[in-house]
Order: C-alpha cells, then sequence, then structure tokens
C-alpha cells in the first residue's frame, strides 16, 4: 500500500502543449508573467498558505514536463519543495513603479528551471504602502484564459459568500444567444465564432489534433491555414529585428472602462476596436519618432481567441486559435486607423482562422524538431506583436486579505516576434502593458506614454460627434493639427 500510495505518476501532455513546451527559445521564453499591486502589505506566510491550499489543489502544480524525442509528458515531481516555487524578493532604494518594471523584466528574461514543475511566485513585501506579488507560469500548464481563472481562484472578493456567488455568476454568466466565445469572456469577448464554431470548438476539445480539425472543418481549415502561410511577411521596421535575451516590461496609468464604453459606443465600434486603435497610435507615434517611414505601412499582430466552452474555463491546457490581425500604423488619421482595425475584426470574426491555427498548433506538437523549428518562423515572421485582451471581474478583489489595486500579465512571444501587447480590465479600470525585447524596444514607457493621448484623441473625437450628430474620417482630418 504504501509503495502504490508513493508511486510517481505520468500523463500524457496533449499535442498543442507540448507545442508550447517546444516552443521555448533563449530569446522568447514561453512563460506568461503577471504582476499584481496590493492596498496593504502581504506577508511571505500568507502567500505561502494561499498557494498550498489553493494553487496545489489543481494537481498539475505538482507536476513537471518532461519531453523525449517520442513525446511529453507530466510527471509528479518526487522532490517537490514549495520554497523553491515562492520566494521572497525586494526592491532597491524606494522601490517604486520603475524598480518593480525592472524586477519584473529581470523575471521575464529568466527562464525557469526545467527539472522542477515550471512555475514561480515572488513576493515584493514593500513596494507602496503595500507589495507586489510577480508571478511566472509556463505556457505549456494552460493558457491565459485558464491561468486568469487560476489566478483568480485564489483570491477573494471581502463580501458575504452569497453575494460573490451572484457576482461571480455575473461575471462569467451565460447570455442566452451569445457565442461561446463571447460568453465565456476570453481574450476577445466581442469576437463572435458562430454557431457553427461552437460545434467545432467543441470537437477540437475533446480530440485537440490536427486529424480532428481536418475531419470536422476538412477542406476550409485546409484552406484558412494555406491562406495564413500565404500571408505576405510583415515588413521590415524598428519592431522587427535579430532578438536578444533580455526583455523590458511596462504598464501605463489605467483608464476608466466607463469612459472607453462611452467612446466605444459614441464611435460605433467594439471597446477592442477602440483599445487597439489606441495601442495602434501609440506605435505609429513611437516608429515615426525612431524615423520610420510609414506611409501606407501596415504590420500585423496575431490575436489570440478563446475556443474553451464556458463550463471548462478552470481547466488547465491550450484551446484557443490565433487570427492575424492588421493594424495600420502607416494611416495618420485616427478615426480611419479606427475603422480599419474595427473592419479587419468584422471580417475575422466570421474567419475559420483561429480553429486552423489550434489544428496548426496540434500538427507543430506532432512534428520533428526541425520541422517545428520551421513552422515557427514561418508564422511569426508574418506579425510584428502578439496582442491579447482579457476582459476581467469588474469588482475589487483580495488576495490573503490584501486588496489588489492593480494587476497585469504579459503572454509569451513566439518565435522571432519581440513586442507583447497585453490589455487586462478590471475593477471599472482598463490596465494596458507591453513587454519587449531589449535590443529591439530598450524603453517600452516610450510606447506605453503615448497610450493616453492616443485614446484622448478618440475621446476628443467621440465628443465631437454627440455634439454634431454624425462624425466621419474626413471631419477628422480637419482635426488632425489640433489633436497631433
Amino acid at each position: 500500500m504504501a509503495e502504490a500510495r508513493t508511486r510517481i505518476r505520468k500523463s500524457p501532455m496533449s499535442r498543442v502543449d507540448t507545442a508550447w513546451l517546444r516552443m521555448e527559445r533563449p530569446t522568447n521564453l514561453m512563460m506568461i508573467t503577471g504582476v499584481m499591486m496590493f492596498e496593504t502589505p502581504l506577508d511571505i506566510r500568507t502567500l505561502r498558505k494561499v498557494i498550498e491550499t489553493k494553487f496545489l489543489a489543481y494537481p498539475r502544480f505538482r507536476q513537471k514536463a518532461v519531453d523525449t524525442p517520442t513525446g511529453a509528458f507530466w510527471q509528479d515531481d518526487a522532490d517537490f519543495d514549495l520554497d523553491w516555487h515562492v520566494r521572497l524578493t525586494a526592491l532597491p532604494g524606494r522601490g517604486g513603479k520603475r524598480e518593480l518594471e525592472r524586477l519584473t523584466s529581470q523575471m521575464a528574461s529568466t527562464p525557469l528551471d526545467k527539472t522542477k514543475p515550471l512555475w514561480q511566485f515572488h513576493l515584493v513585501e514593500k513596494f507602496g504602502g503595500g507589495s507586489a506579488l510577480i508571478s511566472r507560469i509556463h505556457h505549456c500548464y494552460a493558457d491565459g484564459i485558464a491561468l486568469v481563472q487560476v489566478l483568480l481562484s485564489l483570491t477573494e472578493m471581502g463580501i458575504d459568500s452569497k453575494r460573490k456567488a451572484a457576482l461571480a455568476k455575473r461575471w462569467l454568466k451565460k447570455e442566452e444567444h451569445a457565442p461561446v466565445a463571447q460568453r465565456v469572456g476570453a481574450i476577445d469577448r466581442y469576437m463572435q465564432l458562430g454557431g457553427k464554431m461552437l460545434e467545432k470548438g467543441m470537437d477540437i476539445y475533446r480530440d485537440p489534433t490536427l486529424a480532428a480539425v481536418l475531419a470536422t472543418e476538412g477542406v476550409d481549415i485546409a484552406k484558412e491555414v494555406g491562406l495564413a502561410l500565404s500571408l505576405s511577411d510583415d515588413p521590415e521596421t524598428v519592431l522587427k529585428g535579430r532578438l536578444g535575451v533580455s526583455k523590458r516590461v511596462a504598464w501605463a496609468e489605467p483608464l476608466p472602462l466607463d469612459e472607453v464604453k462611452s467612446v466605444s459606443r459614441a464611435l460605433r465600434c467594439t471597446v477592442n476596436d477602440i483599445l487597439l486603435a489606441s495601442a495602434t497610435g501609440a506605435l505609429r507615434s513611437y516608429m515615426l519618432e525612431r524615423g520610420e517611414q510609414l506611409d501606407g505601412v501596415t504590420i500585423r499582430a496575431t490575436v489570440p481567441v478563446n475556443l474553451r466552452p464556458l463550463e471548462h474555463a478552470k481547466q488547465l491546457g491550450n484551446h484557443f486559435g490565433l487570427v492575424f490581425l492588421e493594424l495600420p500604423v502607416g494611416e495618420a488619421n485616427p478615426m480611419r486607423r479606427l475603422e480599419r482595425i474595427a473592419a479587419c475584426m468584422r471580417v475575422l470574426r466570421k474567419s475559420r482562422q483561429a480553429v486552423a491555427t489550434f489544428g496548426a498548433l496540434a500538427a507543430v506538437g506532432m512534428a520533428p524538431p526541425a520541422v517545428q523549428a520551421f513552422a515557427l518562423e514561418m508564422f511569426s515572421r508574418k506579425a510584428s506583436a502578439v496582442a491579447t485582451n482579457v476582459p476581467g471581474p469588474q469588482m475589487p478583489l483580495y488576495f490573503g486579505g490584501s486588496k489588489i489595486t492593480d494587476l497585469m500579465f504579459w503572454v509569451p512571444q513566439t518565435g522571432s516576434i519581440g513586442l507583447g501587447i497585453s490589455i487586462l480590465s478590471y475593477n471599472g479600470a482598463v490596465h494596458f502593458g507591453l513587454i519587449a525585447d531589449a535590443k529591439l524596444m530598450p524603453d517600452p514607457d516610450s510606447v506605453i506614454r503615448r497610450f493616453r493621448p492616443e485614446f484622448e484623441k478618440l475621446l476628443y473625437l467621440a465628443l465631437m460627434a454627440k455634439w454634431e450628430g454624425e462624425f466621419c474620417a474626413e471631419a477628422a482630418d480637419a482635426l488632425m493639427v489640433e489633436l497631433d
């Protein structure tokens, strides 16, 4: 009996999770890095208790990823030591935002130990009047929507259990007529895959292999893969180039979510469109300052799209596809930039591109290393950035009794992509962050500080639309001198 209890368990890793495990390169580590900031101090003993009782309630986090030529699998770590995974650290000097950004950059540039479960939490006991917590979790454990669910499961709402249950249900509620990707509140809750896509997403969830994708979608999926591969390479700009091994992260002061929603209603587009247009404007301004000639230039960002049904939102693993979104950095008019992004999103909502790339990832997970490297490079040449938008809970959360005031996360970039754009809404505010290769963009704050001014341009145009009843890109042309 004792021998049975101590037997080390093994389980096969899905092909898509294997793909993310094998995508890791020294220049692009496959970690999802996050930061939580607390209003009051959090001590290491409380953190350990939360991790031990809540995080480790997921048995997978006691397991390490083992990769072999014949396949990858999960294996219990016989030498698991919580002290290795939960660390105490400190900031130099007064320990402000810049110092926390530097520490987070260092953590995002440091590989996790492959002989142990691939995750760590780093507690900064003194930050502002409270504390901060940096989390690092390898992408092979789960995708963004699942890990957000995991991290939120570590928190409390600071209210009675009955009201807490009602609020949680409202946040993840099943809207009667909303498609899966929307009601799950995934990477982009405004992207709709349509009724047929719901059925195909469920099929792929049950059997995440390229064979299953082709069996359910056939020629249409093969066509989508072909179209993705036929896309021209992204133009050579300051956002593309040879990568180094260091990352830099930064985040902006949050925007009021109600304000963003008001702008989206006035300009007749989605919140996601507004935020991505603001990010595109910030990148344009930065690139012009760096001497780029941008007339007519468009770059692409890969955007993850959730394919996970709501009832499986808390399960681990990777269940998302990717779409290629065009960011018109060569467009000087902010209204036209917004219109082009919104139009591109409307096309992507109706496409099968996300399901096709999910199947392609499964194929990559089965392929020999040389084929994996070739496929990864082919896809990564088509884009200059990764862009994610995660809608979080719109109520204050508490971690170990400490109120979370701000939070941000960054997903990894793949292949030769060196820029990640992260948008996260929480407690009535929208948080915007960047992670960049240090060789390409040594100071991402130079883009971050442009985000609010670009949003304010759209806010100004929204006010004009409200006052005048109708507003268009031609009217925005007349305002460009004043806006810039």
